[in-house]
C-alpha cells in the first residue's frame, strides 16, 4: 500500500510541459519593443550562427537554419523570457569534435551524421526531463565550468585568427609535405594533435598570410569591439559585415585571395530524417553526453541567473524539454545542435526584451531573408565572419573569474585551470569526463571532511554556541556535538574517530553524549553501521547517547535502519537545551 500510495504521488508531481510560459511578461505597451529587440536579434544571429557552423564544419546554411523552426520551438516551450536558444562557441566546438571520424568539413555525409548527432541529444534532452534531472547540473561546480568554457573559448579563437590569416588551400598543402619530408627524413615528429597542432600550424602559416583577409578580419574584430564599447544599441556585428563586405565587391578583393561564404541554399529549408545506420548512432553517443551535459549545466544556470535578477519562476525541468523539441526540429530541418547563447540572451536584455516574442521576430526575419536575399548573403568575407566570432568567444575567457578563484580559492582556481588544459590537451569530449570527475571528487573531498564542533552553552540555560577554541565539553559530564554533514561513506568514519577522541580525552568522566543532527540530512547504510558501533562504543563506556534537533525525515531514516529503537525515542529531543535539561534532571 505504502509503494502503491509513493508511486501515486510521484505521478502528481509529475508536471506536463507548458507552453508559452516564455510570453508571461509581454504587454500590448510593450510590443514595439519587443519587435525592435527581435530585428536586433536577427542582425546578431546571422554572423554568428553562420560563424559556429563553419566551426563546427558544417555547410554555413546549418547555422542560419538554426534560427528559424528550432528557435521558434525554443521560445515556444521555454520557461525563460530571457534565455535566447541557439547554438554557441561551447556547442559548436562539442559538435566538432563530436563529428570527428565521420567525415571531413564540407563532406555531405558530415551533415547527416551532425543530423543524426542533433536527433540523439533531443532523446537525451527529453530523457532527462522525464526523469526530472536538473539538478544535475549541481554536479559542475563554477571551478569547474569556468576553466571547461575558458579553454573552448581560447580554442575556438586560435581557430578564427587562423582563418583570418587567410591562407590558401595550396600553400597549406605546400607546408604540410615540407613537414612530412622533415618528418621522413630525420625520424622525428613535430607535431602533436589537437590545439597544439592548430597552433603550430597557424604559426607556420603567418609568413604566407593574405594582408587583405588579415584587414578585413582585425578590421572586423577591432570594429565590433569598438562598437559595443561606444554605441551598444547598434548591432554592431550586422553593420561591420556589411561595411566589409561592401568593401571586398568594390575593390574586387575576391579575386586578391579574400574568401567569401559562397553559394547558399534558397528558401526555407526540407524536413527530412538523417540518413546514417542505426549502429553508428552509438557511435555517436559520447559526443551527445558531452553536448547535453554542457547545454543542460550552462542553460540551467542562465536560466535561473534571469529568472532572479527580473523576479519569476524558470522551471528548469521545462526548460529540458525546450532543449528536446528545439532538437528534435533541428534535427528534422537540416540544423545542428541548438542550447542557448549567453552572449545574445546579454544582448535581448540590454535591449529591455521581457519576452520569448524577439526569438519569433528574429526567426521570421531569417527566414525572409533565407527566402529572397541569399545572394547577398554568398558575398559576405569569410575573414569578417571569423573577427565577429572571435569577438564573442573573448567574453568566454574568464581571466577575471579565474583571478578571482586564485585569490579567494586557490584549490577551485586549479581545477579550473586543469580543466582549461584537459580541453586543449586531450580535447572537449575527454575533458567533459574530467571535468565531472574533478566535481565530484571536490564534492567528496569537501563531504568527506565535514565542520564539527563541540557546542558550549552562552550562558546556563541559554543558547548554543561554537566551541571549537573552548573545552572538549559542553558542561561537567556533557557532549554536545554538532556534525556538520549528511552521514555517509565518505565521512562516516570521522564521527567514530572523534567521538571516541572527545570521550577518552575528556577532562571529566564523560556521563552524556548528545548529537545535534540539525546539518545530518541523511545517513547511508554505511554511516548507519558506523553509528551503530558508537552506539556500542559509548554503551561499552556507560555514556547514554541522544540526538537533538533531528528532523522528521532524518528520523524516519533512523527508525528504517533500527537505530531509533536503539537509542530510544526518550532520547530524542527537540532542542539542545531539552537535552542539556534532561541531563542535569537526571545527574543533578
Amino acid at each position: 500500500m505504502e509503494a502503491k500510495k509513493e508511486n501515486t504521488e510521484n505521478i502528481k508531481k509529475f508536471q506536463w510541459p507548458r507552453p508559452l510560459e516564455g510570453f508571461r511578461g509581454l504587454t500590448l505597451a510593450g510590443l514595439p519593443r519587443e519587435i525592435s529587440a527581435g530585428v536586433t536579434l536577427a542582425a546578431l544571429v546571422i554572423p554568428l550562427n553562420i560563424g559556429y557552423a563553419q566551426v563546427a564544419g558544417l555547410p554555413p546554411a546549418m547555422g542560419l537554419y538554426a534560427a528559424i523552426f528550432p528557435l521558434i520551438m525554443f521560445a515556444l516551450f521555454t520557461s525563460s523570457r530571457h534565455v535566447v536558444g541557439g547554438p554557441g562557441p561551447a556547442t559548436a566546438v562539442l559538435i566538432a569534435a563530436g563529428l570527428v571520424g565521420f567525415g571531413p568539413p564540407g563532406d555531405p555525409l558530415r551533415m547527416q551524421y551532425a543530423l543524426a548527432l542533433t536527433l540523439m541529444c533531443s532523446g537525451l534532452f527529453f530523457l532527462a526531463w522525464f526523469f526530472r534531472l536538473a539538478f544535475l547540473q549541481n554536479f559542475l561546480s563554477r571551478a569547474v565550468l569556468i576553466g571547461f568554457v575558458s579553454g573552448l573559448g581560447i580554442q575556438v579563437f586560435t581557430t578564427q585568427v587562423r582563418k583570418i590569416l587567410g591562407v590558401s588551400i595550396d600553400i597549406r598543402q605546400q607546408l604540410q609535405d615540407i613537414t612530412e619530408q622533415v618528418e621522413t627524413t630525420f625520424g622525428v615528429t613535430l607535431e602533436t594533435s589537437g590545439y597544439f597542432l592548430n597552433v603550430t600550424e597557424m604559426i607556420k602559416e603567418i609568413p604566407h598570410a593574405n594582408l587583405y583577409t588579415v584587414a578585413i578580419g582585425l578590421g572586423s574584430l577591432i570594429a565590433v569591439r569598438l562598437m559595443k564599447r561606444y554605441a551598444p544599441k547598434i548591432p554592431g556585428a550586422l553593420v561591420i559585415l556589411i561595411v566589409m563586405t561592401i568593401i571586398v565587391v568594390v575593390f574586387d578583393l575576391d579575386q586578391k585571395g579574400v574568401s567569401v561564404l559562397g553559394e547558399l541554399p534558397a528558401g526555407l529549408p526540407a524536413v527530412a530524417l538523417p540518413v546514417v545506420p542505426l549502429a553508428d548512432y552509438l557511435k555517436l553517443f559520447p559526443g551527445a553526453i558531452a553536448l547535453v551535459a554542457i547545454t543542460l549545466s550552462e542553460g540551467l544556470l542562465l536560466s535561473r541567473g534571469y529568472a532572479q535578477k527580473h523576479g519569476y519562476e524558470a522551471a528548469g525541468n521545462q526548460l529540458l524539454f525546450a532543449y528536446g523539441m528545439t532538437n528534435v526540429a533541428a534535427g528534422l530541418s537540416g540544423s545542428m545542435v541548438s542550447g542557448n547563447s549567453i552572449s545574445r540572451s546579454a544582448a535581448m536584455d540590454s535591449a529591455g526584451a521581457v519576452s520569448q516574442l524577439t526569438s519569433l521576430v528574429a526567426a521570421g526575419a531569417v527566414a525572409v531573408i533565407l527566402a529572397f536575399f541569399t545572394d547577398v548573403l554568398a558575398l559576405l568575407p569569410n575573414a569578417a565572419l571569423a573577427g565577429i566570432v572571435a569577438n564573442a568567444v573573448i567574453s568566454l575567457i574568464e581571466v577575471g573569474n579565474l583571478q578571482g578563484l586564485y585569490r579567494m580559492r586557490r584549490s577551485e582556481f586549479w581545477i579550473a585551470i586543469t580543466c582549461l588544459l584537459a580541453v586543449l590537451i586531450v580535447g572537449p569530449l575527454r575533458a567533459v569526463i574530467i571535468a565531472f570527475s574533478l566535481s565530484i571528487i571536490d564534492l567528496l573531498k569537501r563531504s568527506s571532511t565535514p565542520f564539527t564542533t563541540v557546542l558550549q552553552e552562552s550562558v546556563p540555560g541559554g543558547y548554543f554556541i561554537s566551541g571549537e577554541h573552548g573545552p572538549a565539553v559542553s558542561t561537567p559530564g556533557l557532549i554536545v556535538y554538532r556534525f556538520s554533514a549528511p552521514l555517509y561513506f565518505a565521512n562516516a568514519n570521522v564521527i567514530s574517530d572523534e567521538v571516541q577522541k572527545l570521550v577518552t580525552q575528556s577532562p571529566t568522566p564523560v556521563k552524556w553524549f548528545v548529537l545535534d543532527a540539525s546539518a545530518v540530512v541523511d545517513i547511508d547504510a554505511t554511516g548507519a553501521e558506523i553509528l551503530r558501533q558508537v552506539l556500542a562504543t559509548l554503551a561499552e563506556r556507560k555514556v547514554t547517547f541522544a540526538i537533538s534537533r533531528a528532523h522528521a525525515p532524518l528520523q524516519s531514516v533512523l527508525k528504517d535502519y533500527g537505530l531509533l529503537d536503539e537509542i530510544g525515542s526518550d532520547r530524542i529531543y527537540a532542542t539542545n537545551r531539552d537535552a542539556v535539561a534532561d541531563f542535569r534532571r537526571e545527574h543533578g
